[in-house]
């Protein structure tokens, strides 16, 4: 595993690949190591994180290479990636959405468990209502991020 960090509007984001792609997203720092000469991957992992925080990308095009999970875990995290940019689905309809309606805790269990935040949005996906629920890197950066995504929606509607 090859580690980054980079500094965005949300603090600093730590980022891992391997040879098949992008395997984590943290928020903080961790140690890094060494640094790279030049890894292609992080350097496309950074540039779509800068250009997504700048509000001129919506969709990231990275090779995911998420380690673990249990079989719900990763249908969870499938369905995550389906949710368009500047939308929201709540756990209750992300459950329904894999299968088993009356999963919304194991929902959240899995998102809370997605070890790709931001490029794996779990940030769009809130309580019954939209309340503002759960998120590992807390209520403030997941409103934070769902504001940009609102806000860089409506301007483009508006173009």
């Amino acid at each position: 595993m090859r580690w980054s960090v980079i500094d965005s509007p949300i603090g600093d984001l730590s980022l891992a690949v391997t040879d098949d792609g992008l395997c984590r997203l943290r928020f903080g720092a961790v140690d890094a190591g060494p640094a790279l000469e030049r890894d292609d991957l992080l350097i496309a992992a950074q540039e779509q994180l800068k250009a997504y925080f700048a509000g001129e990308l919506t969709a990231f095009d990275l090779p995911l290479a998420a380690p673990g999970g249990s079989e719900f875990e990763r249908a969870v995290w499938q369905q995550l990636l389906r949710i368009p940019y500047g939308e929201m689905r709540t756990y209750g309809e992300v459950a329904k959405a894999v299968g088993d309606a009356g999963a919304a805790r194991a929902v959240g269990v899995a998102c809370n468990r997605n070890p790709i935040a931001v490029v794996v949005p779990c940030h769009r996906v809130v309580g019954a209502g939209g309340k503002m629920v759960g998120f590992g890197g807390g209520i403030p950066l997941k409103r934070h991020l769902l504001e940009l995504e609102a806000r860089i929606t409506l301007e483009t509607a508006w173009l």
